[in-house]
Parts: C-alpha cells; structure tokens; sequence
C-alpha cells in the first residue's frame, strides 16, 4: 500500500513537473518597442488655452495656414485611398500607420510591445483618448507643433492665447527627415525604403538648403490677423503635385528641368527627323523621383500621321524597378541624382511625303496601372500628371 502511495506521488510530480516545462517552453516573451518608428507620439493633453488638437481649431486663427494645410498631402495622409488599401492586407503590420497618423491621441489602439519581437503580434490595449475625427486629418499642426501639452514655435511668442515653446531645433529638418527617411527591411516582403533624408545628405545642398527651404517655403506675413507682419512659412508642403482624389487641389514641386532640341517645320523625304530631350534634376536636393519606391517618371515620344494614327512610339522612365514577392528586392535603380542629367532621343526617317506630328510628353507618377489594379483603386486615384507636353508640325515634302 505504501510503495503505491510512493509510486502515485512520484506520478503526480512528474506530471507537475513536465506542466512547468510545458508552460516555460510556450510561454510568450513581450519584447518592448525598441524603434522609433515602432511607437506613436506619446498621448498629448490639449496645451492650455485650446479647444481640442484639431487642425481646424488651428485654423480659427491661422487662417492661411489652415487653408494652406488642406491642400497638402499631410492632410491626406490617412485617407489616402492606396495607404487604407495596404493596411487591408494580411502582410501590413500595426507600424505603418506611424507615420500617416504619428499622434497616439489618433490611435485606436496603444501598442506596448511585440510578442516574441513579433511585429504581427502587437500587444494592444484600447486607447481611451482615441479621437476618431482627429485621425481623420492624418498629419496635422499638432502632429508637428504639439509635445509635452504646448505648442512649439519658432519664436516662443508670449502673446498667443495658448502655452507656447521656443524650439527651432525640433522644428528643423530632423523632425521632416523622422518620417520621410524610414528604411529598414521589416520583413522579407516588407521593405520601408524612402531614402530621401539620405540623398538630401549625400548631395550638394546639404547644409545649406534643407527640406523647410524649398518645401516650407518663407513668406511675410501676418501669422494671426492683427499680430503684425513677420516671417513665416507656406504650408502646403509642395510635393508631387499629384492630388491625392480626383479634383483636389495641391501645390506641387518639380525638381526636373526641360531642355527640348529644335525640330524642323519642314523635312525631305528620307531625311531623317532626329529630337532630344535633355532631363535635368536642377531644383530638387534629393534624387528624382524620391520617397515611395513605385514613383516614376514617363518618358514618352510618339509620332502621328495626319489622321492622328500612331507611326511610332518610344517610351522610356526614371524610377526604380522591385520585386516584391516572394523575397523584395530592387531590380533597378535609375532615378537622377542632384544636378544629374539624362538625354532622351528619338529618329525616325520618312519615306514618302506626309504630314506628321511629333508629340513628346513627360508624366509624374505615383505608380502605374498594374499596380492601381491589384489595390482595387479606381478613377477617384489620379495615378500621374503631366509635367512636360509639346506637339510639333512636321511636313515631309
């Protein structure tokens, strides 16, 4: 009776042993947030002397600003229609929205670590300063100007009816470069590669123009009406120049400069017709196109007969080239460095006598049509504009 009772209690040890080694073995590692990109701005309360965060609260009083603010890009941010079509997917993790809506006070949800250091499986909890109509405006003033409850300015001015703070430094191009420099390999078919903080370094205007330079660019103005005139910056931030939907309006930047050759009116028969078009990446102090790796510029020379049929075409593009499944990789890579410049050329002979056009045309765009397809992106997303569109009459005698 008594080595049963010995047998069962060591039964019974093991068991209570083995569970242990059972629960350590699949017991869950919460690894903390480590990057900066793996962590929203901390929850700010609404600096003294405010209604809310909002930029429409901002724009009561800085009117222009305001106004100048909802034709940017920023104020798309979230609503973006390719953006909300990538979160959709199974392979998007909860990281990427800190970028396009940075506030934790625009965050459903308040992420604390990684299980295992896994970015699929972030530890959530609900947020309970969650702001729905805040996240709406994506990137807005408090996004830059709002930390540690007040308003950071340039000036730290003691007449605004809300806390203010001095602190030029936080508002210079680091605070740009924090979000538009995100690259890292976050898995082997996620790939975060907008560089443009890097080329802007590596090129020839680093310390002396900066992002605010060109993309903020400074005014005189009165920032509050009845404040008096002083310096100010544009806040458009001028980009792309491609509206983020159909009609919308926005300022844009083009860092590329056009120098066509000459065409002849008239031309032999056999004599050939021979164009160029030199590209020049003269304004823009970071590689053209920059930023989101699908961005490409099209190049396109077409030449019609006179009933508009088309004789001829040749297509070429500035932009990289990526393979994303089933391992990203870049494929190529021939985007225009700073002060670079590229010559495009076109030639054709005619054989009879005709009357043709030659129609070259050059597109900005944000990605092309096979791409627009598979995120189900319909006309509402204008895929490009049009940055440089000449016609010229020929006549073949």
């Amino acid at each position: 009776m008594q080595k049963k009772i010995v047998y069962l209690s060591l039964i019974v040890f093991a068991g209570i042993v083995a569970y242990q080694v059972f629960l350590k073995a699949t017991e869950k590692e919460i690894h903390p947030l480590t990057k900066s990109w793996e962590k929203a701005v901390p929850h700010q309360q609404i600096p003294k002397g405010l209604a809310s965060l909002s930029a429409e609260q901002c724009g009561a009083c800085h009117v222009k600003h305001y106004e100048e603010w909802q034709h940017s890009t920023h104020s798309h941010a979230w609503t973006d229609l390719q953006f909300q079509a990538e979160l959709k997917k199974e392979s998007s993790p909860y990281l990427c929205i800190n970028c396009h809506i940075p506030l934790q006070n625009q965050q459903e949800f308040i992420v604390t670590g990684l299980v295992d250091g896994d970015i699929y499986q972030p530890v959530k909890e609900k947020n309970p300063h969650f702001d729905k109509k805040l996240q709406q405006e994506g990137i807005n003033c408090a996004s830059c100007h709002v930390r540690d409850n007040v308003v950071i300015g340039s000036t730290g001015t003691t007449k605004a009816p809300h806390a203010t703070r001095k602190d030029p430094v936080f508002l210079s191009e680091k605070l740009c470069i924090s979000c538009h420099n995100a690259n890292a390999v976050v898995t082997s078919t996620l790939v975060c590669s907008f560089e443009t903080g890097d080329e802007w370094k590596a090129g020839p205007y680093y310390g002396q123009k900066n992002c605010i330079s060109c993309h903020m660019e400074p005014t005189k103005r009165e920032v509050v009406a009845g404040f008096g005139e002083r310096l100010s910056h544009l806040h458009y931030f001028a980009g792309s120049g491609i509206p983020k939907v159909k009609g919308a309006k926005t300022k844009g930047l083009n860092g590329l400069a056009f120098y066509p050759s000459k065409v002849e009116k008239s031309y032999a028969v056999n004599q050939e017709i021979v164009y160029h078009l030199k590209l020049k990446n003269e304004f823009a102090g970071h590689r053209v196109p920059s930023g989101d790796p699908e961005r490409f510029f099209g190049i396109s020379m077409e030449l019609l007969d006179e009933n508009g049929k088309t004789i001829v075409q040749k297509t070429d593009r500035i932009g990289e080239k990526w393979e994303w499944y089933p391992a990203a990789k870049k494929l190529e890579d021939n985007n225009l460095n700073p002060k670079e410049e590229r010559t495009f050329a076109f030639a054709y002979k005619p054989t009879k006598k005709q009357k043709l056009t030659l129609a070259v045309k050059v597109t900005k765009n944000r990605l092309d049509q096979k791409s627009a397809d598979y995120n189900k992106l319909d006309e509402r997303y204008p895929l490009f504009i049009t940055v440089f569109d000449e016609k010229y009459a020929i006549e073949v005698r």
